[in-house]
């Protein structure tokens, strides 16, 4: 189904930019692996990897902020949400409160449910960098939002199955076309109820929604960054007795022999071992352990970021400033600003 591509402006951009029509063929994709209800471990949270992704994905989705910005979002606004992996051969808001009753009976035919599929996609790929909006031919809107682990993008926040403006007669008509090439029996009578039956939002209403998911993104995104850090699976005594020490010494110049040298092992064999039960070497690790800190830390107006670097470990503000972009995604002046409402 071709799509028009919006992007979507952010609160001081112009207005809506709609790019050409594309069309794709649809091909097959692999079915995503389940874990049997297993927590994530650090190795599959820092893996750039679909699996990996899919297993933070997974984590979130299940963890209580989540859960109730959820249940708060559609309370409010009237409309579904979801939180999918970068790659995800599903419709997102099929069968959730807030659904569309026309994209509920289309859901259910197998052709259309392509169609949407593919929709699906366009609207992925046009929302890697920026939040972005898509339009289907029978006129409504969904929308995504990148949800990312330092710079890299591990899922989207989605919203969507709203007219944007008031569906017209012509439209419909259009609709009653595309239902018969999909092979959508229904009567016409019940096809307009849930056409016309579809939510209407205006654009500065659409506007804030799309604020909202982008707030929340930026909270999933640290709470991604907590989850590399925090390692949920059982763990050798050797490599719980290493983050104790890292934590009580995170301020200091800390080397890895010193570490190995405190849980009484050789630097070689704790070298290769904290990389198994973490999925992380032992420099990443405790740069994660000292921008947590460094978080908090900012919360503190009076605290100029450069006395935060050297409190929290760090030698120079430039590799602080770096480091902290590389996991967070943003340097920690913009972190302070966006947190503090600056």
């Amino acid at each position: 189904m071709p799509a028009s591509l919006v992007r979507t402006p952010g609160p001081a951009e112009p207005t809506e930019n709609v790019a050409q029509d594309r069309r794709s063929e649809i091909a097959p994709r692999a079915q995503p692996r389940k874990n049997n209800g297993a927590p994530p471990t650090s190795q599959a949270l820092e893996s750039p990897s679909e699996d990996n992704h899919r297993t933070l994905i997974d984590a979130l989705v299940t963890s209580k902020i989540y859960q109730d910005y959820e249940r708060a979002f559609t309370e409010a606004t009237g409309l579904p949400v979801a939180l999918r992996p970068v790659e995800s051969w599903q419709l997102p808001h099929h069968g959730k409160r807030g659904e569309s009753p026309f994209c509920a009976m289309v859901a259910g035919k197998s052709k259309a449910c392509a169609v949407c599929l593919q929709l699906q996609d366009e609207l992925v790929e046009a929302a890697m960098e920026a939040p972005a909006t898509v339009a289907c031919e029978a006129g409504l809107c969904d929308t995504a939002v990148p949800v990312k682990l330092g710079d890299k993008v591990v899922g989207f926040l989605q919203t969507g199955q709203v007219f944007r403006k008031k569906p017209t007669e012509t439209q419909f008509k259009k609709v009653l076309g595309l239902t018969k090439e999909w092979g959508l029996e229904v009567g016409q009578k019940e096809l307009r109820e849930a056409y016309f039956g579809t939510r209407i939002i205006s654009p500065k209403q659409h506007e804030s929604v799309v604020k909202l998911l982008s707030i929340f993104a930026q909270h999933l995104s640290m709470l991604s960054n907590q989850l590399v850090v925090q390692q949920e699976n059982s763990e050798p005594p050797v490599i719980r007795r290493a983050k104790e020490f890292i934590n009580e010494h995170q301020t200091e110049d800390l080397t890895l022999g010193q570490v190995a040298k405190a849980v009484n092992t050789s630097t070689f064999y704790f070298c290769k071992m904290f990389k198994k039960a973490t999925g992380i070497n032992f420099t990443d690790y405790l740069s994660r352990v000292r921008i947590e800190k460094s978080k908090n830390l900012l919360l503190n107006p009076n605290l100029r970021v450069s006395e935060i670097a050297f409190e929290v470990g760090f030698q120079s503000l430039t590799h602080f400033n770096r480091v902290f972009k590389r996991i967070l995604g943003q340097s920690p002046t913009d972190y302070r600003a966006k947190v503090l409402g600056i």
